[in-house]
């Protein structure tokens, strides 16, 4: 079982460029709002996918991440579900969040030392998971990574690619015996989903029960006596 102490210590967010950039500001959010610390990393192919999937610019230097942090998904029959942060929730948001260049390898997540509760690449790119498996270290994705296998720490990585090539499962074969958690992004459809906003929550759940973060986005099996019945 994870320990209290290991609970308190901060998360490492990777954002690759990897279709899916809507599950990356969610999770992001859903961290925040749990008061978990995270330390964030993003690849210059994930700011052009956030651009061109979110519609949101955050800059050559990831300088606006209050972008992605007051995202909401754009259909108004969802606000109850997700609805638009505050300027004083993105601004408290901040406070959890520490953002490293891509390039930088003198950061702390960069090292086995520094101690984390684990790491998440969401999404993760097919090109993010061949460097993961083999250990290349190109960028500070890859390094932190390898970091968290060697150490035995939780690494989870979602993929979204379909259909996958002979390559991308061998790679993902390997990154499971390695240890880590391969969570591809395949919403299930049997916690009465009426949105998509439902379908991202899925796998945004998924990832923080992962993580020991308590959250209530999607409805159990057990708390729905109607969820897996009888026909």
């Amino acid at each position: 079982m994870t320990s209290q102490s290991t609970l308190e210590h901060p998360l490492v967010l990777a954002i690759t460029g990897a279709s899916g950039a809507v599950y990356a500001a969610r999770l992001l959010q859903c961290l925040c709002d749990a008061q978990v610390p995270v330390h964030l990393v993003m690849s210059p192919s994930a700011a052009t996918v956030i651009q061109q999937e979110l519609q949101l610019e955050l800059g050559p230097k990831r300088d606006r991440i209050d972008l992605l942090l007051k995202y909401c998904w754009p259909d108004l029959k969802t606000q109850d579900q997700w609805r638009p942060r505050s300027a004083q929730q993105v601004s408290k948001y901040l406070e959890y969040i520490t953002i490293h260049d891509y390039q930088n390898y003198m950061t702390p997540i960069a090292s086995g030392s520094f101690l984390t509760r684990g790491m998440v690449i969401c999404p993760c790119s097919g090109a993010t998971l061949s460097g993961v498996v083999h250990a290349a270290g190109n960028n500070l994705i890859q390094r932190a990574a390898d970091v968290h296998l060697k150490e035995h720490r939780k690494l989870i990585l979602v993929p979204r690619e379909t259909p996958m090539s002979v390559f991308q499962l061998e790679n993902m074969q390997r990154a499971a015996q390695a240890g880590a958690v391969v969570l591809p992004a395949m919403p299930g459809w049997y916690h009465n989903v009426r949105s998509v906003v439902d379908l991202i929550d899925f796998i945004v759940a998924r990832i923080l029960d992962h993580l020991q973060v308590p959250n209530t986005l999607m409805e159990r099996w057990a708390e729905n006596p109607g969820l897996g019945a009888d026909e």
